[in-house]
């Protein structure tokens, strides 16, 4: 029992850890799903419609374009570790039937590295003495193919998830309007919940992007705001075609 309190120590860490490894798929996941679900906001304001349809299409495009982008997200990054393995498979046959041949390519590769002599053949009789090691190399230096050790479920679970929840933030008002039936001015609040929410996703973006915080949380409120404007006007020519 003693412990205890040392091994639950250890559990927030490795959730953090795991969120770290998935921060990419959440970041883009999150910027994807703000953004759509907000122009599809901005379109039907722009449209004048009531808060019931704005639900109706938010929850559609939620869950329609989360499943869409996730099953993509899925099934690329499923391609991308088929196609890896089959390529590794390829380079280990070649290494058993043609020694020579693969050895002689680990030398000219590291030849123009700039590698020569005594020490170009160390280098060469160190990779080929291990064939992981040998398979690895001539994965990464010849065909600049790198393992992905992400699941491709996870991956795809952690946009849907972030494309559900972040999206979900453009619409939050319109529904609780439709539950209390709010005075209030909805576009108005989902559009400072959502730059609130492009502010968060921009400021995580810099993590994964290695850039600055600023210029991140710039580019992901100028990306809403264009998409949102474009989806406003839209729909506000719109319903002013058709209400002639």
């Amino acid at each position: 029992m003693a412990n205890l309190p040392e091994e639950t120590a250890h559990v927030p860490k490795h959730a953090l850890k795991h969120f770290q490894d998935y921060l990419g798929e959440f970041v883009y996941g999150g910027i994807d799903g703000s953004v759509t679900t907000f122009a599809v906001v901005a379109g039907a304001t722009g449209a004048n419609l009531d808060s019931s349809v704005v639900i109706i299409l938010g929850f559609a495009n939620l869950i329609a374009d989360g499943f869409s982008m996730s099953i993509g997200n899925y099934l690329s990054k499923k391609t991308e570790r088929e196609m890896y393995k089959r390529h590794q498979k390829t380079e280990y046959w070649e290494i058993e039937n043609m020694p020579e041949t693969e050895r002689e390519e680990v030398r000219q590769i590291y030849r123009d590295k700039g590698f020569e002599g005594r020490l170009l053949e160390e280098v060469v009789a160190k990779i080929t003495e291990n064939k992981d090691r040998w398979v690895d190399t001539m994965m990464k230096e010849e065909l600049e193919m790198i393992a992905e050790n992400k699941s491709p479920l996870n991956m795809a679970l952690a946009t849907f998830v972030s494309f559900v929840a972040v999206g979900f933030i453009p619409l939050s008002v319109y529904v609780l309007d439709y539950i209390f039936k709010l005075s209030l001015s909805l576009f108005w609040i989902s559009t400072a919940l959502t730059s609130l929410a492009f502010i968060g996703i921009g400021w995580l973006k810099s993590f994964v992007n290695q850039s600055s915080k600023v210029r991140s949380i710039i580019e992901t409120l100028l990306l809403g705001a264009i998409a949102a404007g474009l989806a406003y006007w839209v729909g506000n020519i719109l319903e002013q075609l058709f209400r002639h």
